[in-house]
């Protein structure tokens, strides 16, 4: 698997841009054809792409998020263990 993602990244990146911006298009023609005519709210009937938006915005707060978290502490270096406080020299 990770040769493949390697090979598309290598050589297919022009490839895999233009198969995420037909699969763009493509979620945007349905989210236009949805019937709004039993919409909940005034937002979900007036905007359009409402809950494609709404979906973004969700992800990219989760996103900012959990790198807030991480970077607050829950992330430690990779040699963490290895300079560990518990290890004393006679241990080593």
């Amino acid at each position: 698997m990770i040769r493949f993602i390697e090979y598309l990244q290598t050589q297919r990146m022009k490839t895999v841009i233009m198969v995420c911006y037909i699969l763009l298009v493509v979620i945007a023609v349905f989210a236009a054809m949805v019937d709004k005519s039993h919409a909940h709210t005034w937002a979900e009937q007036h905007i359009p792409f409402f809950w494609s938006i709404f979906g973004f915005c969700a992800a990219a707060a989760v996103i900012g998020i959990a790198r807030w978290f991480g970077k607050a502490g829950i992330q430690q270096p990779e040699d963490y263990y290895e300079h560990s406080i518990w290890l004393d020299d006679s241990e080593e």
